[in-house]
């Protein structure tokens, strides 16, 4: 890149070589990058650019530790430079100290505001941890300063959705299929604002972008969903269930869901926690309500009305009890549950306070946190010795239409067991009995809660969804659709509205979906 300036102060050569490293990386010839990395930081060890490219190397190869070191080299040559700190936050967000990350992205959108990356990766981060204005904000930097940054344009129309700006939210989608028309992710985003149907001419683009062979697999599934949905809300059957089948097809190709797998692990981990020690302090973890259960089964109404509450937190989907339970195998050297009966009441009561040291953020003004990653039902079984005083919400709804929507919803953590409806009523009925099997053992804690019953009842159900929280009633509760809150699911906009009776979506579809009543054990059309 001549006269890249940067590279000022360098000799030619040496700016040729941290360029050709540059391109090896690109071209998929890591020890060749690193290589030329190293001979350029060696040859010019007090300039900071060969020092930025070799962490970025570093970083890409997965060593966040090395990188921090490497930028800390170049930082110390150049310590108002809003790039080196802009990356020294990404290798900060790597190693997991997203704190210390939000600061250097902030330094460097200070020390050069003008630059369009420390805004995107500020406003994305932020977004993740649920302040989802300031990320919003940051975001509209991002793509003022860089109109074809596409990513930017993407996430800021999910945090405007995740705010309830929903028309704004579109605008920002269709800014990004103005950029590129095959944009899998705009597509995905227009078609979760769900209360904003897709119009013919979005119909006829998808047909033609999902036809094109030369459109990327990971685009042509999001566009399929879409369609799918597209022709759904139209009326049009037969073409919404082909058009999702061929979505999801394609999706299992890419990334095959092991059901063997799956299956092996529930044995195990029902085995495994059969038995575990009184745990020390039975109120540990009384700050949390775990929300689980299948994705599309009402769990983001749950949580919407228990953060109404004015002593929770709606924190969404946390990754924090699965990054702590798998911190835990590597340090042990075996997998989870392999491991669950090596592990004393210490243990779990310092898995619990890291968990809780993890989520503390969330606690900072309301005393009490959701948690609503609907995967942590396979955790469910440790929670009576890691976080005892935890209340878990178990949510289902009618499994025919829970099934349903998990067909139709394009999941992004692949490979997932949607992507067929065999797998999908096998995923189904195991999460039943698994819980079934937790909840006999922690009746105390573990409570099963219906979407239809709410739907019937909601005072009665919400007054019993907070007693089974330790909650007292609040009426803000019964409101829960007007509480000012960041949604980050693609619920967002159903769970702004007042209750409303079940559409029955899938059972429009008659005999069609036999063949998914079939793998739910329900009888047929």
């Amino acid at each position: 890149m001549i006269g890249d300036p940067r590279m000022a102060g360098l000799d030619p050569d040496i700016a040729a070589s941290v360029h050709a490293g540059a391109r090896a990386l690109r071209d998929g010839k890591p020890a060749q990058a690193e290589a030329l990395f190293r001979q350029a930081c060696l040859r010019a060890p007090a300039h900071p650019e060969p020092l930025r490219y070799l962490a970025l190397f570093e970083l890409h190869t997965r060593r966040p530790g090395p990188a921090l070191s490497t930028l800390t080299r170049a930082l110390a040559l150049a310590p108002d430079d809003a790039l080196l700190h802009a990356d020294f936050g990404t290798a900060q967000a790597a190693c997991g100290d997203l704190d210390a990350a939000l600061a250097s992205w902030r330094r460097a959108c200070t020390l050069d505001p003008g630059q369009p990356m420390p805004w995107f990766n500020l406003g994305r981060n932020l977004q993740q941890l649920g302040d989802t204005e300031a990320a919003i904000e940051a975001l509209r930097h991002a793509v003022t300063l860089a109109p074809a940054l596409l990513p930017a344009r993407i996430l800021l129309g999910d945090a405007l959705v995740h705010a309830g700006r929903f028309n704004d939210a579109a605008n920002s989608y269709r800014e990004a299929l103005r950029l590129h028309a095959d944009c899998g992710d705009a597509w995905r985003g227009l078609s979760n604002i769900k209360t904003v149907p897709l119009d013919e001419h979005d119909i006829a683009t998808l047909r033609t972008q999902t036809a094109r062979t030369e459109t990327a697999p990971s685009d042509r599934v999001a566009m399929g969903h879409a369609l799918g949905k597209a022709e759904e809300d139209r009326g049009a059957l037969d073409a919404a269930l082909a058009v999702f089948i061929a979505a999801n097809t394609l999706q299992e190709q890419l990334t095959p869901w092991r059901p063997e797998a799956f299956e092996a692990y529930l044995t195990q981990a029902q085995a495994a926690t059969e038995s575990l020690p009184t745990p020390p302090d039975p109120t540990l973890g009384q700050e949390v309500v775990f929300i689980v259960g299948l994705p599309r089964s009402g769990s983001t109404l749950f949580e919407q009305i228990l953060a109404a509450h004015p002593e929770v937190e709606g924190a969404s989907e946390l990754d924090d009890l699965g990054i702590v339970i798998q911190q835990e195998s590597q340090r042990r050297g075996l997998p989870y549950p392999h491991w669950v009966p090596q592990a004393s009441a210490a243990d779990w009561q310092r898995l619990g306070q890291a968990y809780l040291t993890r989520t503390a953020r969330w606690r900072a003004i309301r005393p009490r946190h959701t948690d609503k990653q609907p995967d942590n039902w396979k955790h469910a079984g440790i929670l009576r010795a890691m976080l005892p005083g935890a209340s878990v919400i178990e949510t289902r709804r009618d499994p025919l239409e829970t099934a349903w929507s998990c067909f139709k919803q394009q999941f992004y953590s692949q490979p997932h067991f949607a992507n067929t409806l065999e797998h999908i009523g096998l995923y189904l009925r195991r999460c039943e009995q698994a819980m079934a099997v937790w909840r006999n053992r922690d009746p105390a804690h573990i409570h099963l809660h219906h979407y239809e019953a709410l739907l019937a009842a909601p005072e009665a159900r919400i007054r019993v969804l907070l007693d089974d929280c330790g909650l007292r009633f609040d009426p803000t509760c019964l409101a829960f659709h007007s509480a000012n809150r960041s949604v980050r699911t693609a619920s967002a906009a159903q769970v702004r509205q007042p209750l409303q009776a079940s559409s029955g979506r899938a059972q429009r579809y008659g005999a069609r979906l036999d063949s998914l009543r079939t793998a739910l054990g329900l009888p047929t059309a």
